[in-house]
């Protein structure tokens, strides 16, 4: 379509750990075929599977070749949209994915860097999701279970992909729905917080972000 800047991909998670719905994948279908700032977006599932979820973003980058890549998950426990800063290149899950797989200790790349920085810009981002109502913050840890997995994996391929050159990426982490447990938060708050996020992040000029452990 004329005037149109690229395309967003925002991924979530299918349900997991007795949870039946999860909010990660209700904001990304929420956000399907909506568009910010002239992009639009396309809101996809991942499998919450260490084998199978990097397998499934490669079909959306290699489909839709995104300039920015936003993927949501659930950390249940937690106030507000959590905005994660490093992805480590480790997998050691305390508990079991949706196929029952629960690996310790082993890469999740061997022979990548021991970490990668969000490229998104983080505190502007939390500034205008804060002004606009929904509770942001930073983080310098996104675990060690699957969403760990797809965010290392994804600045991976954003750093070292030449038909992906210039994409931005980073990941989210979401509270509990309303009526899931507590704390929790709306689902349209949620929805509202993303999307500003989005606005910020195709409306400020990329900076690059070094994957080093200097940088950590």
């Amino acid at each position: 379509m004329t005037g149109e800047r690229g395309t967003v991909l925002v991924t979530g998670f299918d349900p997991f750990d007795g949870y039946s719905v999860n909010p990660a994948l209700l904001v990304a279908t929420a956000l399907h075929r909506r568009q910010v700032a002239r992009c639009h977006i396309v809101g996809a599932e991942l499998p919450t599977v260490f084998a199978t979820a990097l397998q499934r973003l490669d079909q959306l980058l290699a489909r839709y070749r995104p300039v920015l890549v936003i993927c949501l998950g659930l950390a249940a426990g937690r106030a507000t949209l959590r905005l994660e800063r490093v992805a480590i290149n480790r997998d050691d899950a305390r508990r079991p994915d949706n196929s029952g797989a629960q690996p310790t200790g082993q890469a999740v790349i061997d022979g990548a860097p021991s970490a990668y920085l969000s490229t998104l810009p983080l505190e502007a981002m939390q500034r205008a999701m804060t002004a606009a109502g929904v509770p942001t913050d930073t983080s310098q840890s996104a675990g060690s279970f699957v969403c760990n997995h797809v965010f290392f994996g994804l600045m991976h391929r954003l750093a070292t992909n030449p038909e992906l050159q210039g994409a931005r990426g980073g990941f989210v982490h979401l509270p509990l729905l309303l009526g899931q447990g507590r704390p929790c938060m709306p689902l349209t708050q949620m929805v509202h917080g993303i999307r500003t996020g989005i606005r910020v992040a195709l409306n400020i000029p990329h900076q690059t972000q070094a994957a080093d452990d200097a940088h950590i």
